[in-house]
């Protein structure tokens, strides 16, 4: 059965759901806007606000709230995991390697594993806020999360900056040397 993509099948993602689902105890089961918890902006290696909904007991997956100010976006990065974005209020594009994208809200933003991608708030009056799905979490748990930050450089910066062949074959752990930027 696939999983996702083109060949996936909702009868069959629906028919390998088991009948027997037991409770969960993990709480708290709501998180107010007012205990999401902001990063440090030494932390954030652009001008966006990202605010982690860490009381949350997810084991596998990230939620944050991210904001793009007026006319600004986020760092070029790239990282193992896969994230989603929600556009709850803007407009802008996103570069994802060679790709540009235009999106507004209520659209969904997926950016693949280890892509080279940024985030643009195209609105000179209003900022962009994101809801942010990403399964850093299940990664940091296996050992494998990566993460590089770029700045607010292009694609070719990065790529020239971190090398191709490193791209590919040699991303650096968490906690190297490279800037490092979460979402």
């Amino acid at each position: 059965m696939a999983q996702s993509g083109p060949e996936f099948s909702m009868a069959e993602f629906l028919g390998a759901i088991s009948d027997t689902v037991r409770p969960s105890s993990a709480r708290p089961i709501v998180v107010t806007a007012g205990e999401l918890e902001p990063l440090p902006a030494g932390q954030v290696h652009n001008p966006t606000t990202l605010s982690i909904a860490g009381k949350l007991p997810t084991a596998t997956f990230e939620i944050f709230r991210q904001s793009i100010p007026p006319g600004l976006s986020s760092d070029m990065q790239r990282h193992h995991h896969e994230t989603v974005h929600f556009v709850i209020a803007g407009e802008g594009h996103s570069e994802v390697e060679d790709e540009t994208a235009s999106w507004s809200a209520g659209d969904f933003v997926y950016t693949p594993p280890w892509t080279w991608h940024r985030h643009y708030n195209d609105s000179t009056e209003h900022p962009v806020e994101f809801l942010t799905i990403e399964n850093s979490r299940l990664l940091g748990l296996l050992g494998v999360g990566r993460r590089q930050s770029a700045g607010l450089a292009t694609v070719e910066e990065a790529r020239a900056r971190f090398g191709e062949d490193e791209r590919q074959h040699h991303p650096q752990p968490h906690g190297s040397t490279a800037e490092e930027s979460p979402a």
